[in-house]
């Protein structure tokens, strides 16, 4: 897989072999630029220049005395005067005349950023030069020619000629300059048709479209590939409209500002911060090859950090003289080339690896259109090409290429997260399931061990004191004296309640067994016992159908109910209690109603007896309802069959 894109790039690469303004059929340039209302000749097949350090002071009139003495040179490409890694000042100068037979106005513009740049206009038969000058970082309502591009306006009259030499300074270090000259009427018709036929209507509502597509993938996953993702988008889609100037028109003048102070290629720069986080992130670097992720990790460190003093340094260091700018965007070059081949290292690895090698090819073909357009769009900036097959530029239409790719892969990405979400969701699932049964199993155990010890250690006992208590020998010390034997009688109803108590609680704790009794047998003892002591009357009912019920739902619903019944008894001061075990066909409902005084639940620490309800409810996926008022309580708990 890499050697084949290895192949086609080098392939593609070399059919964008640079194209220079004049064939070897034709080795003459122009002397003048004959301007007409349409299809005049382009600029690059007339213009001259020159270069000079941004130390010697700036004049026209040198500049002309260097032309004049064969200093300047023709221009090596069709439609932009590209000199590639540069850091000097650039003189352009171009000989033009009027061919129409009216007086007509004329602007020549450049369509990157340029720190300043100035014309120099001395029509024929004048000695001095006029002057126009303008900087890209004037928004664009304050230009000499309001418009998205530097332009400068001049005019000739008909059949006039007229010489033109245009300076400019530029320090970013990469000298790119498509440039144009034409009437004002066709430069303001080509500049509404500009966002159409530079597709940038649609590009940038693709570019938008898919950084909010992540965001919305982000907020189901949160997964922080898709905010590097977005992050990513805007950087590329800052750097891509700083390009072709169309930032002048869609950012604010405060934003506008910001985003040239930090740099049109620092934001490339950031784009590959977030590229490498990317990667890292969708072939799990961090996992499987940790030296290389912490090695990505360094260098984004290390972009990021450049980014941030380059935008603090970068004035003064223009002012401090011309190596500090040359330094810094040398060091620039150098970050952006070591993280792109950082990336390059971290796929083959990967490919060549057992390891998540399908991964590394999906990203790879990812990685790849991005990796072809900006190597295009890279080499005519280093002057090295002018090839530019499609509009705006290669860089453009890689980066919508990538997005699509990228798009389906975090989708199917977004796809496999949900369905590993939802196994590992059933997975704790069951696993709180079987803990909750462990742990009901357990408490049945315990309850079941203290039942019998209540029934057959404390019971016995009671019993036998009891017996004791109304023996010969106790009855006639009691009869000594009526107090006494008041006494006596009082003790021994006391011992019979405590009785009682332990044989109620006893066969509370411990329902009949299974094979002994049934469901609706043990409500009805349980209903039994309490009315032993006669108030509140308590009233049980049982559907048949309850006694077929899986054995850990009786005993759920027998614990429910003796503990609604319980709680019922000792805070509703009801006269009258009715349980009520109906079955349905997809569930089971029990309801325990009383006439007391009602009672309100706390919304934070309710009743241990209520917590222990509702645990045993939600453990069989069922529900609690409670009506409640100063008339009585009716609570009602439905569990699925």
């Amino acid at each position: 897989m890499p050697i084949r894109l290895l192949v086609f790039c080098l392939i593609l690469l070399g059919c964008c072999r640079p194209a220079r303004a004049q064939t070897t059929e034709d080795q003459t340039v122009l002397d003048t630029l004959y301007l007409q209302d349409e299809n005049h000749r382009h600029v690059s097949e007339v213009y001259r220049y020159y270069t000079e350090p941004f130390a010697v002071k700036p004049s026209p009139e040198r500049a002309d005395s260097l032309w004049r003495a064969g200093a300047f040179q023709t221009g090596r490409w069709h439609k932009a005067l590209s000199l590639g890694f540069l850091h000097q000042r650039v003189w352009v100068r171009i000989a033009v005349a009027n061919t129409s037979a009216q007086r007509s106005r004329y602007v020549w513009s450049i369509y990157n950023f340029t720190d300043s740049a100035t014309l120099y206009f001395r029509p024929h038969g004048y000695e001095q030069f006029q002057r126009v000058q303008a900087s890209s970082w004037q928004e664009a309502d304050k230009r000499p020619f309001p418009a998205r591009s530097l332009s400068f306006p001049f005019i000739l009259e008909a059949g006039q000629r007229a010489v033109l030499y245009l300076r400019v300074d530029h320090r970013a270090g990469a000298l790119y300059l498509p440039t144009y000259i034409e009437t004002t009427e066709q430069f303001l018709a080509s500049e509404v048709q500009a966002p159409f036929e530079r597709h940038w209507i649609w590009l940038l509502g693709f570019y938008v479209s898919s950084a909010l597509f992540n965001l919305v993938l982000f907020t189901f996953l949160r997964d922080r590939i898709h905010i590097w993702y977005v992050v990513y988008v805007v950087c590329i889609t800052l750097f891509l409209l700083m390009e072709d100037g169309f930032d002048a028109w869609v950012l604010p003048d405060l934003l506008y500002r910001l985003v040239w102070s930090v740099g049109q290629f620092n934001f490339l720069l950031l784009a590959a911060v977030c590229g490498v986080q990317i990667m890292q992130s969708f072939l799990r670097l961090r996992a499987g090859w940790p030296r290389l992720y912490r090695l990505g990790n360094w260098l984004a460190g290390l972009a990021t950090g450049f980014v941030v003093v380059y935008a603090v340094l970068f004035p003064q260091a223009v002012q401090a003289g011309p190596t500090y700018p040359t330094v810094l965007n040398g060091l620039r070059e150098v970050l952006l080339g070591g993280l792109a081949l950082y990336s390059w290292v971290t796929l083959l690895s990967v490919l060549l690896s057992r390891r998540r090698r399908q991964l590394g090819a999906y990203y790879a073909l990812t990685y790849f259109f991005f990796f072809v357009g900006f190597m295009l769009f890279w080499l005519n900036h280093l002057g090295l090409t002018n090839f530019n097959l499609v509009r705006p530029n290669a860089l453009a239409w890689g980066l919508v290429l990538e997005l699509l790719v990228l798009s389906g892969l975090l989708t199917g990405r977004f796809r496999h997260t949900l369905r590993q979400n939802e196994k590992l969701r059933i997975r704790q699932l069951r696993q709180r399931n079987a803990q909750s049964a462990r742990l009901i199993a357990a408490q049945e155990e315990e309850r079941a061990q203290l039942a019998r010890e209540l029934h057959d250690a404390l019971g016995p006992n009671l019993a036998a004191l009891h017996m004791a208590w109304q023996g010969p020998a106790m009855r006639e010390a009691l009869a000594t004296s009526p107090a006494a034997a008041a006494v006596g009688q009082h003790t021994e109803l006391l011992l019979r309640h405590l009785r009682d108590e332990v044989r109620t609680y006893s066969h509370t704790l411990l329902p009949t067994e299974p094979g002994l009794g049934t469901l609706s047998e043990s409500v009805a003892s349980l209903g039994k016992l309490h009315n032993l002591h006669g108030s509140p009357a308590v009233r049980t009912y049982c559907d048949a159908g309850v006694d077929e019920l899986p054995t850990n739902m009786q005993q759920t619903a027998y614990r429910i109910a003796a503990e609604l019944l319980n709680n019922a008894i000792r805070h509703s001061r009801a006269t009258d209690i009715a349980v009520q075990l109906l079955r349905h066909p997809t569930e089971l409902e029990i309801m325990v109603e009383d006439n007391g005084r009602g009672f309100r639940e706390p919304a934070r620490h309710p009743g241990i007896g209520l917590r222990g309800v509702r645990a045993r409810a939600d453990y069989l996926r069922g529900q609690l309802y409670i009506d409640s008022s100063p008339h009585g309580s009716s609570i009602v708990v439905r569990i699925p069959c």
